[in-house]
């Protein structure tokens, strides 16, 4: 009889022992389920907030390049539009309660660049009536050099690029033709490497149209490919020169260096710029989301030709 009460108090111990494991367990999954609901709710709330205020963002960038046309003159890097927005609380510039600037749930940091995509060698000025241009092929051909970068890969973009105009005009097969790329990442889809992308990355850019060079932003790498005849210490010249006042004309960076204003250079240089590259970045939470844009002026009328964005890495401030 003892022993039957024994094991009937080991058999009520097992049950209740799994019992509590049983509910822990559901606890444990209630809670984890409660957790994700929390954290995708949170994550969907960032992202909305995000796109919100990365959309008011190209606006303001938009109404700045806007204004900045209105005033009219030359296009250069002592204008409002080429000063860098660093990172910067948002809720300063919405509100001046200092309570609400103190909620946590207002920690959302904005910065920002405009750049002038005239400032860099358009990749498809390489092409012009359908037929390679040598004008640009030679600005090409001085920037590879310049870079280190092997010709051989020069002559594939040429090659590919003229093929993938000539196979996506409607006029003839598209079987074995690249796509043209929109973007100079794009460029690998012609053959070339990525690290030759990553070192042209910073000198070239890929507008929709043929482009002149504007003097007052382009680097002493552009002007020096862009210039036939032009030494790199004479390009760089003409970067310090324009530090202390813009040219306001190509007259003006002749009387810096000689011939800029030839007419073998008056057709593809410029002072004045359409085409800008807007970056935007907002911290927020524990996410970081960047956007880039590509916008279009002509007269007061500024249009987003593209835009695209991603989830960036946190980095944790020094």
């Amino acid at each position: 009889m003892t022993r039957q009460r024994q094991r009937q108090r080991g058999a009520a111990l097992l049950l209740a022992m799994l019992t509590v494991t049983l509910v822990a367990t559901l606890s444990a999954a209630a809670l984890w389920q409660q957790w994700r609901s929390v954290e995708v709710e949170s994550a969907e709330r960032a992202r909305v907030q995000s796109g919100w205020i990365l959309n008011g963002a190209l606006d303001w960038a938009r109404l700045i390049l806007r204004e900045d046309a209105r005033t009219g003159g030359a296009d250069h890097l002592a204008e409002p539009w080429a000063v860098g927005l660093q990172e910067a609380r948002l809720s300063t510039f919405l509100s001046t309660d200092a309570t609400s600037v103190d909620d946590p749930a207002q920690d959302a940091f904005l910065s920002g660049q405009i750049t002038d995509l005239q400032g860099r060698l358009n990749v498809n000025n390489l092409i012009e009536d359908n037929k390679l241009s040598a004008t640009a092929q030679q600005a090409f051909s001085r920037l590879f050099r310049l870079l280190g970068l092997p010709p051989s890969e020069l002559t594939l973009l040429t090659t590919q690029l003229l093929l993938a105009q000539k196979g996506n005009d409607g006029n003839g097969s598209s079987v074995g033709v690249p796509l043209r790329p929109q973007r100079v990442e794009q460029l690998i889809w012609l053959g070339l490497s990525p690290q030759t992308v990553a070192l042209l990355r910073p000198y070239v850019t890929m507008l929709p149209e043929r482009t002149t060079l504007n003097v007052n932003t382009a680097s002493a790498e552009a002007l020096y490919a862009a210039i036939d005849g032009l030494s790199l210490a004479d390009a760089q010249r003409l970067v310090a020169a324009r530090a202390n006042s813009h040219y306001t004309s190509l007259g003006d960076a002749a009387k810096v260096v000689s011939g800029v204003d030839s007419g073998s250079n008056s057709g593809q240089l410029s002072v004045s710029s359409r085409f800008f590259e807007v970056r935007g970045r907002l911290r927020i939470e524990r996410s970081v989301v960047e956007e880039v844009s590509v916008v279009q002026r002509d007269g007061l009328t500024v249009r987003t030709l593209w835009r695209e964005h991603g989830i960036a890495p946190l980095v944790a401030p020094s």
